[in-house]
């Protein structure tokens, strides 16, 4: 994957939602989106909500779209100090690991309830990644090496 014209890059916040036991919760796209059957973090591209003071703030763009995807409150989460940057051709992507206190299964059950109240989810899924056993074809370029980073299973 190249880049767009001109140089262009696509960045964005993701939230990395880790359960106490060690998963990674990831979404699978919906039917009428742009990336469907894509399976990666609650994200987003940022929209002119995310700007404040005349600059991109990916913090609350990442609380804004894990709230609307997932239901989940980012109130909830424990974030970890700073974030992780993965370049994926042309997007760089600023991944915010938050850490939950409820287990895999509970958020899971959590988000799809979340999923079931709204009309038109974003999501059509929510996979649970507890290593690279877990890795799906759909999953981009970028969710893998995070994960791989995270789970301690990337290659040098």
């Amino acid at each position: 994957m190249g880049l767009a014209a001109g140089g262009v890059r696509d960045c964005f916040g993701a939230a990395a939602v880790v359960s106490n036991d060690g998963a990674v919760l990831l979404g699978e796209m919906g039917p009428h989106t742009a990336n469907a059957g894509k399976v990666y973090f609650p994200c987003g591209t940022p929209d002119s909500s995310d700007i404040a003071q005349g600059k991109v703030d990916l913090g609350w763009s990442v609380e804004r779209e894990l709230k609307e995807e997932t239901g989940i409150d980012i109130a909830e989460l424990e974030a970890e100090r700073g974030w992780t940057t993965v370049v994926d051709g042309p997007l760089i992507v600023q991944i915010r690991t938050l850490r939950s206190r409820e287990d895999a299964q509970s958020l899971r059950a959590r988000m799809l309830a979340h999923l079931a109240s709204e009309h038109q989810p974003e999501l059509a899924d929510i996979r649970i990644v507890r290593g690279p056993q877990d890795y799906e074809p759909a999953m981009p370029p970028f969710v893998t090496v995070f994960l791989g980073r995270l789970f301690g299973t990337e290659t040098p």
